[in-house]
């Protein structure tokens, strides 16, 4: 028990590390250089992005759903884990909690930024009265359904993982009153509402982390379902398709347990946690990744078929479109990437590797982007009409915007990974007393 919490309490207590401190200054630059871009933005309005009369939607929206995305694996680690009793995510929670929140922020800041200059119509994107001089929104849109959607996940998300820190912000308050650090005491005890630990309190906080997760495993399903609705309930050829939904989560479990990956494993070398966040764990984690990158390769082919076997001229037209034409390396790099790329976790060697899961997390993350690249751009930028057929192009302040989101992204969980603790000491300590109570 003492080993736990020393292991895991001197990341929080300690000075940060070179490394640390290397890898925060470069997340700091891209969020500057990406604040630079979104100024910019706000200045001068959408039309220094590279949309044009046909393709209206590009980086932006493409970024927002690979955001929503990747933010799935947290609460689903979480939530569903938790109802069925699975003691391995014990090790990994905490992390993919935090992942979660700030994913969600990343994802949020883009249909704002969509709108160019906030200030002469955000609004317009809650249900205001016609009191304000505009309509009422139309609640028959996806597109308002994404509002109370993403914004109730994150609140359930955010209190989640917040309640599951008090026990531990107890545990580092304790220990800086031992050690003489008033501050410190000060601050943790704030964090923890004056946590005793006693069994009331223990018995509550159980049942609420129980009904929190009740909340939440529906929301995980529902967010990026509704997400896939905005493209789903449209006509155009290539999103008109009831696929999307299950396609959609099932892609989204997928990204998200591939950043944690790639989160966890750095976190792991760095503040030398092997003991705590296993190749075991990783090996799990590779497995669901293998079975989500499957259905994701098994909506692709059928996808395809029905294109072909539906004979409707302009949706074959869409997707022999997306394989052959103009766009068709984004194409062949999301296959690439999503559906051969987790097939070689098949073999013990490689998903039990440190290595190779690093790199394959990353590259799995960098196909699902190029998902929803494939998906957006490539069904608009041929419209119905020839004349209206053009190519999208991507200027310095698109790439920018994603560059701050993942300045923020990156700062954020390096503050969080410093300042909080990176692994559930309570639950750890749980797994350690049920397993010797079963020795004796």
């Amino acid at each position: 028990m003492h080993d736990v919490s020393e292991d895991i309490s001197k990341q929080v207590e300690g000075k940060p590390g070179r490394l640390w401190l290397g890898a925060f200054s470069f997340s700091f630059i891209l969020l500057a250089l990406g604040f630079y871009s979104l100024c910019v933005l706000l200045w001068n309005g959408v039309g220094v992005w590279g949309l044009n009369k046909t393709v209206g939607w590009a980086w932006d929206i493409t970024n927002f759903v690979w955001w929503v995305g990747i933010g799935h694996a947290g609460t689903l680690i979480s939530a569903i884990l938790l109802l069925f009793r699975q003691k391995w995510r014990m090790s990994i929670n905490r992390a993919a909690e935090a992942m979660t929140i700030f994913a969600v922020i990343c994802a949020a800041s883009f249909p704002f930024a969509h709108m160019g200059r906030l200030w002469l119509g955000f609004y317009w994107a809650f249900p205001l009265p016609n009191t304000w001089g505009s309509l009422w929104v139309n609640f028959n849109s996806p597109l308002l359904w994404d509002v109370f959607a993403i914004s109730t996940y994150f609140l359930v998300s955010l209190v989640f993982w917040y309640m599951g820190l008090i026990p531990d912000f107890a545990v580092i308050r304790d220990r800086a009153v031992r050690s003489g650090s008033k501050l410190r005491a000060l601050i943790y005890n704030a964090l923890s509402f004056g946590w005793a630990g006693g069994a009331r309190t223990w018995s509550r906080y159980e049942s609420v982390a129980l009904i929190l997760a009740g909340l939440s495993t529906p929301l995980v399903l529902s967010v990026h379902t509704i997400v896939s609705m905005d493209f789903a309930t449209s006509v155009i050829p290539g999103w008109h398709t009831t696929i999307f939904p299950p396609y959609f989560v099932a892609g989204a479990i997928f990204s998200g347990f591939a950043m944690v990956l790639t989160l966890l494993i750095v976190t792991r070398k760095v503040f030398h946690l092997e003991d705590y966040i296993t190749v075991y764990h990783i090996e799990l984690m590779n497995i669901i990744i293998i079975i989500t990158g499957s259905i994701v390769g098994i909506a692709y082919i059928t996808e395809f078929f029905i294109a072909w076997y539906g004979q409707v001229p302009a949706e074959y037209y869409a997707f022999y479109n997306r394989a052959t034409g103009p766009y068709w390396w984004a194409y062949w790099s999301m296959m690439t990437c999503n559906v051969i790329s987790p097939q070689l976790f098949w073999f013990k060697k490689l998903r039990t590797n440190i290595v190779s899961t690093f790199v394959l997390s990353i590259i799995v993350n960098i196909g699902m982007w190029f998902e929803r690249f494939v998906i957006i751009v490539t069904s608009l930028h041929r419209d119905y009409l020839p004349s209206s057929w053009s190519m999208f192009h991507p200027t310095i302040y698109d790439v920018g915007e994603y560059l701050l989101t993942f300045g923020f992204f990156f700062c954020a969980f390096l503050l969080f990974a410093k300042f909080f603790p990176v692994v559930n000491m309570a639950e750890m300590k749980s797994i350690i007393k049920s397993t010797s109570e079963k020795k004796h």
